[in-house]
């Protein structure tokens, strides 16, 4: 959700910067970048480590309310291409699920507000026990949606999330914003989602069971 589908991780690292500095403790960007991806409760452990007095859930809360804020004043911040490939994929008849480190009640908020039925399912942060980079959210949301995990493709923008998607055994796209992509084999790599197509998903999935099948071969 965060940096993938829409533009809100800025609204994260200034939540934090903001939180932070109410403690007068030291927050930089480069603090923020190293939170992308991670899971929530990660992430309020290191700002207690810099100083915030509060519990993890407070931090959380504090943390979600002020992105939901934000959200709420600006509308949704799309990413190129993402509204337009959801409209294509549920068009098609192709199930989706959005899988988010969020919490649940924003994750919520963030669909109730898009103008179309975008996702069947929502798997949120507090809905598993381990977090991203582990890759329990995505084999949930293959269990909810009740298909093979090998079967989907997963669209990450962090390395957090890419790990997560294909270690679940999704065919995992990267589509980097705040931090580069490490290159490896287990995911696509793509600049940007404008002008991509419900083909192009399928031609990633297509070259993912390829790979599978010959790595089960050899």
């Amino acid at each position: 959700m965060d940096g993938t589908i829409i533009d809100t991780e800025p609204y994260w690292m200034d939540a934090e910067t903001e939180l932070v500095a109410q403690y007068q403790g030291s927050w930089s960007h480069a603090d923020a970048l190293a939170l992308v991806g991670q899971g929530l409760w990660h992430s309020a452990r290191v700002l207690q480590s810099r100083g915030v007095d509060r519990t993890e859930n407070e931090i959380i809360e504090l943390l979600t309310e002020a992105v939901r804020e934000r959200i709420s004043r600006g509308g949704l911040p799309w990413r190129p291409g993402a509204r337009e490939l959801l409209v294509a994929l549920r068009a098609a008849g192709v199930r989706t699920a959005l899988v988010t480190m969020s919490i649940r009640s924003l994750a919520n908020n963030v669909v109730e507000s898009i103008d179309f039925d975008a996702f069947e399912i929502v798997v949120a942060g507090d809905d598993v026990t381990h977090s991203k980079p582990h890759p329990a959210a995505y084999l949930r949301a293959a269990e909810l949606l009740g298909v093979d995990p090998a079967d989907c493709v997963a669209i990450e923008d962090s390395p957090p999330g890419v790990a997560s998607a294909s270690a679940a055994g999704a065919a995992t796209i990267g589509v980097p914003l705040n931090v580069p992509l490490p290159p490896g084999d287990g995911f696509v790599s793509w600049p940007t989602l404008a002008d991509r197509t419900v083909a192009d998903l399928a031609d990633v999935l297509a070259a993912s069971k390829r790979r599978l099948l010959s790595e089960a071969t050899q």
